[in-house]
């Protein structure tokens, strides 16, 4: 242990903790043999290993561990909330390799897309991420005491005309827990029943609220932007207490080099399967986390396998852009036009002085892109009648908070997370904005800009 002035940073050794009875500190790894599932002699990577011996009272489950020398997430402060960061990090992990293939299928015509009664659409994908989702946090920190928000339900999968979209999602989801084990996750002892996967969908039916622990999650954001073969995020918060206390995004096709980003799609993706998993060229799209209140966001690669790759060894710590001239800045805004008025903050972009052309973007990428300094703003202001949905904020949010930026809505308030599915008592719109100077030369825009619009 070393100790140091107050002036300075105190550094103390990592001690193993159970959190919630879901892991024991020691446990039996594939060989048999005894591992701390803590890692207790590497304070700095947080992670965990799961075993059929480390988890109490769920004997019908067959354990497959990572190694523990590759964890999932990596950090300089260790935090509350440590334990639901790794599992949260390992199961977007594993949903971003099942979007992988579902999204190369669909570009290829051969997948399923359906429409919802609200005209968005819903693949395979969606609900197969969903139950993914559901089911690793259902067996890691038991399925009777925890609350699930999400996007999807089970209508449509139910009808009598949708068997063949039933049997796809349940192949889907098998397909993928073959490939849990490399996330260092569980996977089911034999292969789920139809039954059982409407089960762990159907139990993402919580309302949230402003008590209590709730996961948020969005399996597919970017639905629109993931059937184009485009960007499309995977996002996943933990809410407690009505506020946002950790936060995942996953984005496939969002590189972890700046660089990549003025190659045409296609192209990345062909140099993507050229590359090797160990290319400093960091092709492979990217997962990035935070926890509230340790003032750090990470990015790494996503990864097919972190027991052959480095894992959190390629894990880097992000920050916002420090850019604060409107000339110079670049603001990202929705694709979509029919829940965003594109009018309106091109309106608000003039006013401000931004002279760089909007970058439009499929899903939570968007919230990515400030948080790593990409883009320094984003503004969406809604056409009236549209209500805001937590899934599609949450994780984002918070990312972009911790890595040093500002989210309100248009009045300055902080987004309230607590009123269940909604974000009810929004003002108007939402700013997200890499400082200070800029977060209020556009607040006050709005201002001055509102009662003279059509929203």
């Amino acid at each position: 242990m070393h100790l140091f002035s107050v002036n300075h940073a105190m550094e103390l050794p990592y001690k193993p903790r159970e959190r919630r009875g879901y892991l024991k500190e020691w446990c039996k790894d594939a060989a048999g043999v005894l591992v701390s599932s803590r890692g207790a002699s590497l304070p700095r990577k947080v992670g965990m290993t799961i075993s059929s011996s480390g988890v109490v009272g769920r004997p019908e489950i067959e354990g497959k561990m990572g190694s523990l020398e590759h964890r999932p997430v990596n950090r300089s402060k260790e935090g509350r909330y440590d334990n639901e960061l790794d599992v949260a990090v390992r199961a977007v992990q594993l949903a971003c390799s099942l979007c992988q293939k579902v999204q190369d299928r669909l570009v290829q015509n051969k997948e399923q897309v359906k429409s919802k009664e609200d005209h968005s659409l819903v693949t395979v994908a969606d609900w197969s991420v969903q139950a993914i989702v559901s089911w690793v946090l259902s067996d890691c920190f038991g399925s009777g005491s925890i609350s699930i928000v999400a996007e999807e339900d089970v209508v449509a999968l139910t009808r009598r005309d949708a068997v063949h979209l039933l049997e796809a999602v349940v192949a889907t989801v098998n397909e993928c827990f073959d490939d849990a084990h490399h996330f260092g996750l569980r996977s089911p002892v034999k292969a789920l029943a139809a039954a059982e996967v409407i089960e762990a969908i159907s139990r993402c039916n919580s309302k949230g609220g402003p008590s209590g622990r709730h996961w948020v999650l969005d399996p597919v954001d970017g639905t629109l932007g993931f059937v184009r073969g485009d960007q499309y995020a995977v996002a996943l918060a933990l809410l407690e207490e009505g506020e946002v206390v950790l936060g995942v995004l996953g984005c496939p096709n969002y590189p972890m080099n700046r660089e990549w980003l003025s190659y045409h799609h296609s192209y990345y993706k062909m140099m993507s399967r050229l590359s090797s998993p160990s290319s400093e060229s960091w092709h492979q799209g990217c997962v990035i986390y935070a926890q509230k209140g340790i003032g750090e966001a990470w990015m790494q690669p996503l990864t097919c396998n972190l027991s052959r790759s480095v894992g959190s060894n390629l894990a880097r710590l992000i920050r916002v852009s420090s850019v604060e001239d409107p000339a110079l800045a670049t603001f990202c805004e929705p694709v979509e036009k029919t829940n965003s008025s594109h009018s309106f903050t091109a309106g608000l972009a003039q006013s401000v002085g931004l002279r760089k052309q909007p970058l439009r973007v499929y899903s939570m990428v968007k919230y990515a892109a400030i948080a790593r300094g990409d883009a320094e703003i984003f503004m969406k202001f809604a056409r009236s009648g549209y209500k805001e949905k937590i899934w599609d904020h949450a994780a984002g949010v918070l990312i972009i908070q911790e890595a040093g930026g500002m989210v309100t809505d248009a009045g300055g308030n902080l987004l309230d997370f607590s009123k269940g599915i909604y974000l009810d008592g929004l003002d108007r719109g939402i700013i997200a904005c890499s400082g200070a100077i800029l977060h209020d030369k556009l607040i006050k825009a709005a201002d001055a800009s509102w009662n003279s619009s059509s929203l």
